[in-house]
């Protein structure tokens, strides 16, 4: 059985299932099945054999879901789309994706209200899933196009690895579907027949209402970026007694921190921590890694993992050469997890895929090195910035910052004046603060990074902050902060 076929055989054997919880709003197995079918008709009777991609626009609600498959059944890929994105760049992804049609919940529920069984033509192994819109270097959005055999890839990796419990587990979902670390959250739930439990925008803004549905969620896989986990944790009550179910912690997206990793681990004693490394061209994530004591203890910054099975990881210089064990380079990704490229660009598909010993490869332009077998994150390529005459990874810096005690979270910012980066600043959230000055407390940071950092790599100026600003994917919202400088 495919993917799809996988989530509809859990529908007919359990229809009353709860698959996913957003809000008020629940809906079960059998109504996913239905109404997808619904909308898959819907498509192929309106739309013919155009196979281009069904844009989804919404937030989190169980509509989505039902548009998604309801897409895929139809042979056409679906484009999640997160209204919290501006209309422009809305308007931007409608465009480049030449959707056929932009659904939107209530849209959804008007074409589910005919439930139909046809038959229906569910996209082939290597033909696009969904695309997903990601930032361009030249300000426009680029579609990164994923196939149902890249989604089984991971699927069937992240099954074997975890041991997710048949139709037991809840997993949290904080990305939005717009974001690709959504897409481990909700097919592991749809694929082992359990509970995606969504947080919404509304909750986030209310921290209060946020922890009291987190209480009654039942959640058992917490899915997330670093990030958030860590807003959770300045609410002394985010401990297992808030979250008695949970079995793991799974980080994606964004640097894990030590001191993030070693708080929950003290919290919630009952679950592992797990991090996990990859773009959204190589679907999710391609490296993982437990965390525990024993990582913890020797490792600082942290490594991303091993390399899951049949891909490959390389590190080359900027010649396209091999590096050697523990040589920093950038990171390759070899093996059948990887996208065949971006959505009608020829240009930039040439310029980062290309093929390695029978699998597509892809130049995920992100620094790293391998040590003792794993592989550790080291920074992008293009955030490299010159100052003084020396040449600086922000990334760097931060990793140094995360490593020592009391800080819970770092990002550093260049001050950029004139066109050139004059400084560097970094914005630091203490895992407790004590009566220290802010000017005290940034004069024992510098010294603490000067024995791990040479004297041109160290912040001039230190900003505490209870958390880091968030973008809507739940990443440390850098744009914001440059601009407070």
């Amino acid at each position: 059985m495919n993917l799809i076929q996988r989530i509809d055989h859990r529908a007919a054997a359990t229809p009353e299932a709860i698959a996913h919880v957003s809000g008020d709003s629940i809906l079960t197995y059998g109504q996913l099945r239905q109404n997808s079918d619904a909308v898959a008709s819907y498509l192929t009777q309106h739309l013919g054999e155009d196979g281009r991609p069904i844009a989804v626009l919404g937030h989190r609600e169980p509509e989505m879901l039902i548009a998604f498959l309801g897409a895929v059944k139809s042979g056409r890929p679906y484009v999640p789309i997160d209204t919290a994105l501006p209309q422009t760049r809305i308007d931007q992804i409608v465009e480049s994706s030449h959707a056929a049609l932009v659904l939107t919940p209530d849209q959804i529920r008007r074409f589910s209200a005919n439930p139909s069984r046809v038959l229906t033509s569910v996209v082939g192994k290597n033909d696009p899933f969904y695309i997903l819109f990601t930032s361009g270097s030249t300000g426009e959005p680029k579609g990164v196009v994923v196939t149902l055999a890249c989604l089984e890839h991971f699927i069937g990796w992240m099954l074997t690895e975890q041991q997710f419990s048949k139709c037991g587990e809840v997993f949290l979902n904080q990305a939005p579907f717009s974001f690709d670390l959504s897409v481990m959250d909700l097919y592991c739930s749809l694929t082992t027949g359990s509970t995606l439990f969504s947080v919404t925008r509304d909750l986030i803004e209310n921290p209060k209402n946020l922890y009291r549905s987190l209480a009654t969620s039942g959640v058992t896989t917490w899915i997330s970026t670093p990030s958030f986990a860590q807003m959770c944790l300045v609410e002394d009550k985010f401990a297992d007694a808030m979250l008695p179910c949970v079995r793991r912690f799974l980080f994606c997206g964004e640097t894990l921190a030590p001191q993030t990793a070693t708080q929950l681990l003290a919290r919630f004693p009952q679950a592992q921590v797990w991090n996990m490394y990859g773009p959204t061209e190589a679907t999710v994530a391609t490296t993982s890694i437990h965390i525990d004591a024993e990582i913890l203890e020797k490792y600082s910054p942290l490594p991303v993992g091993r390399v899951m099975p049949d891909a490959k990881i390389l590190i080359m210089d900027e010649n396209g050469t091999q590096r050697s064990e523990n040589e920093r380079g950038e990171i390759i990704i070899v093996g059948p997890n990887v996208s065949p490229g971006y959505l009608g660009r020829p240009d930039l598909t040439a310029r980062a895929f290309f093929e390695c010993g029978g699998w597509r490869a892809y130049k995920t332009g992100d620094l790293g090195r391998i040590r003792d077998q794993l592989l550790f994150f080291e920074g992008r390529l293009d955030e490299q910035i010159k100052l003084s005459g020396y040449r600086i990874e922000p990334g760097d810096v931060e990793a140094n910052l995360r490593a020592l005690p009391f800080v819970r979270d770092a990002a550093v910012v260049p001050v950029i004046k004139n066109g050139a980066p004059q400084s560097l600043t970094a914005f630091v959230s203490l895992v407790a603060r004590n009566e220290s000055a802010d000017f005290k407390l940034a004069h024992n940071l510098r010294n603490q990074l000067g024995e791990r950092l040479p004297a041109y790599m160290l912040p001039r100026k230190f900003v505490f902050l209870d958390a880091l600003p968030m973008t809507a994917n739940g990443k440390v919202d850098r744009t914001a902060l440059a601009k407070s400088l």
